[in-house]
């Protein structure tokens, strides 16, 4: 039997160096991150900006917020099906829903866009995203899931890898007073 002289096998000279860091904090994935949640942030806001002034994408002139229409009743009252479709009927074009929608679509959008108010842009959207995804019980194209619920989960995740700090506002907002004193802020 030959003897040959072998190095150990966990010296690897062609190997990359081990990085300590997670992956979610290199600088790719970092831009990613920002990037998705600046995207879903556009979703908010034009979802928004189309209610507020009938933009003509799903919304018309004439069915605009500022011209009197409701941001809730169209889908609301026609769209709703299974087991939550008299809740959703009940609350269609009703005053305190169409502002409650309305605030957490410009609220939310605009946090994830800025990239403050991390933890609750990711509470309230999800709550949000939720309560839309049952309105349509099950949903069109598969027996439970939706991209309300993909998109649920990608808020929590956003806020979950403080997306907010690149490309944003975060990491200043995080320095503020009132966040330090209320980090459920950040």
């Amino acid at each position: 039997m030959a003897v040959t002289d072998r190095r150990p096998a966990t010296h690897r000279p062609h190997a990359r160096p081990f990085h300590a860091e997670p992956v979610t904090e290199r600088p790719a994935a970092r831009y990613v991150w920002a990037l998705a949640r600046i995207s879903l942030g556009f979703v908010f806001v034009w979802a928004f900006l189309d209610k507020l002034f009938g933009l003509g994408h799903e919304t018309t002139a004439k069915q605009a917020w500022i011209h009197g229409g409701h941001p809730t009743l169209g889908f609301l009252k026609f769209s709703a099906a299974g087991p939550f479709k008299g809740f959703y009927q009940n609350i269609a074009g009703v005053s305190w829903a169409d502002w409650l929608f309305m605030l957490g679509l410009a609220g939310i959008g605009a946090a994830l866009m800025l990239g403050i108010g991390m933890r609750i842009a990711a509470a309230a959207g999800s709550v949000m995203l939720v309560m839309m995804w049952s309105v349509v019980l099950p949903p069109q194209n598969n027996v439970f899931m939706d991209d309300h619920l993909i998109y649920a989960l990608l808020a929590i995740g956003l806020a979950l890898v403080g997306a907010g700090d690149t490309i944003g506002l975060g990491r200043w907002w995080a320095g503020t007073r009132l966040v330090r004193r209320l980090p459920i802020l950040k």
